[in-house]
């Protein structure tokens, strides 16, 4: 096994790596952003370098740096995670040249497999099915559009080059087919540097199955059975299962064949899935399920296959890397329980799923479950990474089982002031259609605004209040330590009302039967957290303005493009700016019709959350 291993990435994937490689005897290195110097997994590596500024273009995904932090430490290896430099294979190629051993596929698998036009090609010679669309060179925008109108509306543009739900959009009608093309193509260009797209079939009832397939420098491949992924906001994963419901054993059979085929196809080594999407409308076929791409690396939901197989897929990789064979035979790997991974987001579902940054000033994760993550309590949720907090991990002998164990995991979350999707998790793991496996890739879609947790009454606040202050004032001892804010110092107190759990600060200097209702008084309630007495900060919606026509970024992020000037004349609706966080795009627009006042940014411009951006002066009638 090598000596020392390199984890290009960060967060939770690194972590993840660090456990397994020192169970392993592995000497671990990490690297760091500045933004990232403070977290667990620098600590946590016996050796970590900084790598540049928050910027993932200049720390990250930076090849020149990622190396030279290599070579200062003698690595033997690098590990890339997942995302950043992990489907590069120009890096891969660097590494091995370099005299380092590469944790990942092949560059030329990478590389085969990176576009998805080529890659489609590749399966349909391989004889692998795949998705009906156009794959064609012209990228000419009325060829394109030519092509969408053929296939018949709606359709998915999606980048070459794209993953993990970046680059990709629904059209459902020809006249929104402009500015959404446009918007993909910024964005592909952003994440992958490649504004190539290609025209794809949407369909009606989709189910997104992936399968791990696992191969060796020996010839061997294996599968690991399947996963779905199906519950998704904006083509992101939200909730992935293994195996996947409804699938019966010769269904099975014919898409981890198919994975299997595909792998073998372009000579694949170490670990990758092969996606697939299924018209679930008459149930899962085997004729009605098409490749769609394949990942070329760790997958985020790769814990859900270590439940059911009880395999660390993280020490495969490395025995693999390290020129060792697959550690079991197909024969030899089984499938025992039901596994779901939950992904805990920094976002708050009820404002379109904006993302939230800040401190984690409180967090408390669940404890019966397998948690993997890469903040605690006291980091900060920057704008400039993945707003993953953590992944929520549940095993049980079956199905339902293991959804009761989801649900109760999810609920008890406690995260604030960053705001999270927790409550929508707990929800959505208690909801009877999902229960019931009635799901496909638009379930959000239309279940989301009954998922999503309404602010609690008056009563409720009030009696939070009376019973905060009583708790402060009978048993002072119950009282939470170790918050401290500007100023003088304070305590908390919890209490339970009613199944609701409340904390609130107790000032001593404040007369006897009194609590402080502030800000920091905060009711949890199934996964939600709601601020007690004051309005909710960060709920502006990005399509919304005030009743003056003052329009403000609902979050922290970088303006990528102004679509109005001063004096403009705007219809309600119309697109006046785009701030990206996170590597997603939102789209401010018009609250009513008027004419644009004072812009105040530019593209370029970094805002604040809340910050006025541009004003909107209503016409007369």
């Amino acid at each position: 096994m090598m000596e020392s291993l390199l984890i290009a990435n960060r967060g939770e994937i690194a972590r993840r790596i660090i456990r397994t490689a020192k169970t392993a005897g592995i000497r671990t290195i990490a690297v760091y952003s500045d933004a990232d110097a403070g977290l667990p997994f620098v600590r946590e590596a016996d050796e970590a370098i900084a790598i540049g500024p928050p910027s993932a273009r200049e720390s990250y995904l930076s090849e020149a740096r990622v190396l030279e932090a290599a070579r200062k430490t003698g690595a033997a290896a690098i590990h890339p995670g997942y995302g950043f430099l992990s489907e590069n294979a120009e890096f891969a190629e660097a590494v091995e040249k370099a005299g380092m051993v590469w944790v990942g596929a092949p560059a030329a698998a990478i590389r085969a497999m990176g576009l998805k036009d080529a890659a489609k090609q590749l399966m349909q010679a391989a004889g692998v099915p795949v998705t009906p669309g156009y794959l064609g060179p012209d990228q000419g925008e009325a060829r394109l559009a030519a092509e969408a109108d053929a296939i018949g509306y709606p359709v998915l543009i999606k980048a070459v080059a794209g993953g993990g739900g970046k680059g990709m959009r629904r059209v459902d009608r020809p006249q929104d087919f402009s500015e959404l093309l446009a918007s993909c193509r910024r964005e592909a260009a952003a994440s992958f540097g490649d504004d190539r797209v290609l025209i794809e079939r949407f369909i009606a009832n989709p189910r997104h199955i992936e399968v791990q397939i696992f191969a060796d420098q020996h010839g061997n491949c294996v599968h690991l059975f399947e996963r779905d992924c199906s519950l998704q906001r904006r083509h992101q994963k939200v909730i992935e299962e293994a195996p996947a419901p409804g699938l019966d054993a010769a269904t099975r059979a014919a898409i981890c064949d198919a994975a299997v085929k595909a792998a073998t196809a372009v000579n694949y080594v170490g670990a990758g899935t092969v996606e697939f999407i299924a018209d679930a409308s008459q149930g899962l076929r085997p004729d009605r399920i098409w490749f769609m791409e394949m990942n070329t690396r760790l997958q985020v939901e790769h814990p859900v296959t270590e439940a059911i197989t009880g395999e660390d897929l993280v020490l495969w990789q490395l025995r693999v890397a390290n020129g060792e064979p697959l550690p079991k035979s197909q024969d030899e790997i089984a499938m025992k329980g039901w596994a779901f991974e939950a992904r805990l987001y920094a976002e708050n579902p009820a404002a379109g799923y904006l993302p939230s940054t800040g401190r984690l000033e409180h967090l408390k994760l669940p404890e019966a479950v397998r948690v993997d993550t890469g903040v605690e309590q006291g980091d900060e949720i920057t704008a400039f990474y993945d707003p993953m907090i953590a992944k929520i991990i549940a095993h049980g002998p079956n199905r339902e089982v293991a959804l009761s164990k989801l649900a109760a995991a999810c609920a008890g979350i406690e995260v604030w002031p960053v705001r999270s999707n927790a409550g929508l998790l707990a929800h959505i793991a208690v909801d009877p259609d999902f229960r019931a496996a009635r799901i496909d890739t638009g379930f959000l879609d239309r279940h989301g605004e009954s998922l999503v947790a309404k602010e609690p009454d008056k009563t409720t606040i009030d009696k939070a209040a009376t019973a905060l202050s009583k708790v402060a004032n009978e048993d002072p001892w119950s009282a939470l330590t170790g918050f401290r804010t500007a100023g003088p110092s304070d305590s908390r107190v919890r209490v339970r009302i009613d199944g609701h759990l409340h904390w609130g600060r107790v000032r001593p200097d404040l007369e006897a039967n009194a609590v402080e209702i502030d800000e920091k008084t905060v009711l949890f309630d199934a996964g939600n957290a709601w601020p007690i007495g004051l309005p909710h900060a960060g709920e502006v919606e990005a399509s919304q303005g005030a009743g003056d026509g003052a329009i403000l970024s609902p979050m922290p992020g970088l303006v990528i493009s102004v679509d109005v000037a001063e004096g403009d004349h705007v219809a309600k609706g119309d697109r006046l700016l785009t701030v990206e966080a996170m590597k997603m795009e939102h789209a401010l627009r018009a609250p009513f019709d008027g004419i644009i006042g004072k812009l105040q940014i530019s593209i370029g411009s970094r805002v604040s959350e809340n910050q006025l951006v541009v004003s909107v002066i209503k016409e007369e009638a």
